[in-house]
């Protein structure tokens, strides 16, 4: 499904105004990537990266090109796990959140 302008940009402006729903999106994120939807995970993340950070911040902050960070969380991107965890860690932290994994049955 391709998202619309005007659905991308009603997503930034909630990000930016709401700070609940900014960690909800980065939380179904990680949430998509860890249940092994990779799809769905990446552009989540694509999204929130976009509405917050940008990739150019994220570059010079985890020190990995602008382009294979876009590539990275494009439809055809395969992070590798070194990568992900350095974006993961550094969203986390700018965010002040700190997901935990906790087996459920």
């Amino acid at each position: 499904m391709v998202l619309t302008r005007d659905f991308k940009e009603t997503i930034q402006a909630r990000v930016a105004r709401d700070p609940a729903f900014r960690k909800a999106l980065l939380k179904e994120g990680v949430e998509a990537l860890l249940s092994g939807d990779m799809t769905t995970g990446k552009a989540v993340l694509r999204d929130y990266i976009n509405a917050t950070v940008g990739f150019e911040t994220l570059s010079a902050e985890t020190r990995i090109p602008s382009k294979s960070l876009m590539r990275m969380f494009g439809p055809k991107g395969n992070p590798n796990a070194r990568n992900l965890f350095q974006v993961l860690g550094y969203l986390q932290q700018r965010e002040g959140v700190r997901f935990e994994i906790r087996a459920s049955r």
